[in-house]
């Protein structure tokens, strides 16, 4: 939750996105500090590529004025992300957000329901589904590594993706993708429509 009308931002940049459906356009992405998982390749399959340990406290004013500077009016989409940003987003953040001019997408585990206003969600589930607290959503994305089975349809979306797991420890900073990972989402994706593919494209153009 925001401490006391301030929120724990970890970064915020300017940057394309580099998956789903809206994958090459640019956004500003607004990264929260924290999370309520710990996905590793134990639990989940896949570590968390991420570091959102830390953040600075910021007031929803400066966090429109930081906003407006990466992107110095280039564009209007904010990608709300983490950590998880369901745990400190509120409504005082996102009406300034949309005062200012911005649409908002978010990308969240879906353990906690979105605020109201916020125009694109991504829900991409790591629990099980009677976890789920956020039922609706624009697209659905699981991460699968080989032999993962096809994910329940326990959100009702528009697009329904999946994403094969990068392998992103094993050589240095360069996320590799697995071939085995791929071909398995493939596989799904031609055997279970609507399933779609969708690549962590960013980690191939070597973009944040």
């Amino acid at each position: 939750m925001a401490r006391s009308g301030r929120y724990s931002i970890n970064e915020c940049f300017y940057s394309l996105q580099g998956e789903g459906v809206r994958a090459g356009t640019p956004n500003v992405f607004l990264r929260f500090a924290g999370c309520n998982l710990d996905c590793s390749e134990q639990t989940h399959g896949f570590d968390c590529d991420t570091d959102f340990s830390k953040g600075q406290l910021l007031e929803a004013p400066q966090i429109v004025e930081q906003v407006k500077a990466v992107c110095a009016e280039r564009c209007d989409w904010i990608i709300l992300t983490g950590g998880e940003p369901t745990l400190q987003l509120d409504a005082p953040l996102v009406n300034q957000l949309k005062a200012a001019g911005f649409k908002l997408a978010i990308e969240t585990n879906g353990t906690r329901p979105v605020p109201a206003g916020v125009d694109w969600v991504c829900v991409s589930p790591k629990v099980e589904d009677s976890a789920l607290k956020q039922h609706q959503a624009d697209e659905v994305k699981y991460v699968r590594v080989a032999g993962d089975p096809l994910p329940t349809r326990a959100v009702q979306a528009k697009h329904y993706l999946l994403s094969p797991a990068f392998d992103v420890a094993s050589r240095g900073n360069a996320a590799q993708l697995s071939r085995a990972n791929l071909e398995w989402c493939i596989k799904l994706c031609l055997e279970h429509p609507p399933w779609r593919l969708s690549v962590q494209q960013h980690h191939i153009w070597g973009i944040r």
